[in-house]
């Protein structure tokens, strides 16, 4: 079998590993890929937002499977223009991803379906924007309705950050993602990251993680594409789970069923654990990233055959098991990120951490210069680590990041920490 891999991220390097290690003979291509994916693919140069390049190379190629690891092939339509040459793709079609594409299209599911959400409305004129912002009780929300890349979310503090957020979107600071906002209550509570597979007929429940988004320690400072993440979440309890299930992942299915385009692939929620139960804070349409670098360590099931039955609707022949202990992963960021920073540092180490058998090095913002691996973007490596509780795989984390050097590193030590201050307590 032929795959080609769409991405370059921790996400790519983690489904890449899962793919190599599943049963039968194989050969996986990525693009663009990354020096930690080509431990496992040969990576290629293909423009995915050229479809037909993408086409001329499966057919050149045989590729029997295509997946598409990040969100932005997946709302430019990718995945209905090859399913259109009988190729399979492991990834939702177009209008599905606009789940993730744009909020204002799930906030208005939301509200049709009566699925529990923050109370919200929509802006593409900034003046009529800041007007009803001056109405509003603070903290308050306001996110870019498109894509920008985990950064177009910003809780303003009071008014005057709140008209900031308005304007950075409407002066183009996330592209075409900032011409129309939304602004919603800000939700108290503690979020969850809950994920399921579905095929056109069915779906099955995968697990829970809790990412952490926030630069800063205690989940302080703007927010990044995720610093860490955890699974599975202690607080998401079997109660919650069956909530979700009901309230929200149900609901949603039978939206994007009725619109004519079944949700098919892994349906991320982004959920708030409020004191009315659990609230949809967003969705996305893909693996998490960092969050595939905690999932599929745990998966005991073989992936290539999941992705397949996925693909030809018959999830429901599908088993699903997990490993029972925690896997934890620590983002190690170039210094500056999210903001500005340097790239091309020499990294030294990682070969030491992975001596560790319990220790995995995800690369993600990374380049290989001859046999050296240089940094080449803000979120530069995910470490991933086992544990029987969150605290020892945390610690397990940092030891192996010890090892780990380059001028200038960034890290949270306290992924897990409401985990871990829980563990604590007991």
């Amino acid at each position: 079998m032929n795959i080609l891999l769409i991405g370059s991220g921790g996400r790519e390097n983690a489904i890449a590993k899962g793919l190599y290690e599943s049963e039968g003979l194989k050969k996986i291509f990525c693009t663009p890929g990354n020096p930690g994916i080509e431990n496992f693919a040969e990576s290629i140069d293909l423009n995915t937002s050229n479809h037909n390049e993408v086409l001329n190379y499966c057919n050149i190629n045989n590729i029997n499977l295509v997946v598409i690891g990040p969100e932005v092939p997946l709302v430019e339509g990718l995945a209905d223009f090859l399913t259109q040459y009988d190729i399979l793709v492991f990834g939702p079609k177009m209008l599905s991803a606009k789940l993730e594409g744009s909020k204002k299209f799930t906030k208005e599911i939301c509200k049709k379906y009566e699925i529990p959400t923050a109370k919200f409305n929509s802006f593409n004129e900034e003046i009529m924007a800041i007007e009803f912002l001056k109405k509003q009780k603070f903290p308050i929300v306001i996110k870019a309705d498109g894509l920008a890349a985990g950064k177009g979310v910003i809780i303003a503090e009071n008014l005057d950050e709140g008209i900031s957020a308005i304007q950075k979107n409407f002066s183009g600071a996330f592209n075409e993602a900032g011409k129309e906002i939304i602004i919603e209550e800000f939700l108290i509570g503690e979020e969850v990251s809950f994920f399921v597979l579905a095929d056109e007929n069915s779906f099955k429940e995968l697990t829970s993680a809790q990412d952490h988004k926030r630069i800063g320690i205690n989940d302080t400072g703007p927010n990044t594409g995720g610093m860490g993440a955890y699974s599975p979440a202690p607080i998401m309890t079997s109660k919650l789970k069956k909530e979700t299930i009901e309230r929200i992942i149900k609901p949603t299915l039978k939206a994007m069923k009725e619109l004519g385009c079944p949700f098919t692939g892994v349906l991320y929620a982004g959920l708030m654990i409020t004191n009315e139960g659990p609230k949809l804070i967003e969705y996305n349409v893909r693996f998490g990233d960092p969050e595939c670098q905690v999932i599929l360590p745990r998966l005991k099931t073989d992936l290539l055959s999941l992705m397949i039955n996925c693909c030809k609707n018959k999830l429901s022949e599908s088993i699903i098991e997990w490993d029972k202990r925690y896997a934890l992963t620590i983002v190690m960021a170039a210094g500056g990120y999210p903001e500005s920073y340097e790239t091309g540092q020499l990294i030294t180490g990682i070969d030491l951490a992975e001596k560790d058998p319990n220790i995995t090095v995800f690369h993600a913002g990374t380049r290989k210069d001859n046999n050296s691996i240089l940094t080449n973007g803000g979120r530069v490596i995910s470490v991933t680590s086992f544990g029987s509780t969150v605290k020892e795989a945390n610690t397990s984390a940092i030891d192996a990041i010890n090892l780990i050097k380059w001028n200038n590193s960034y890290y949270r030590s306290d992924i897990g920490w409401r985990a871990i201050k829980r563990e604590d307590n007991e």
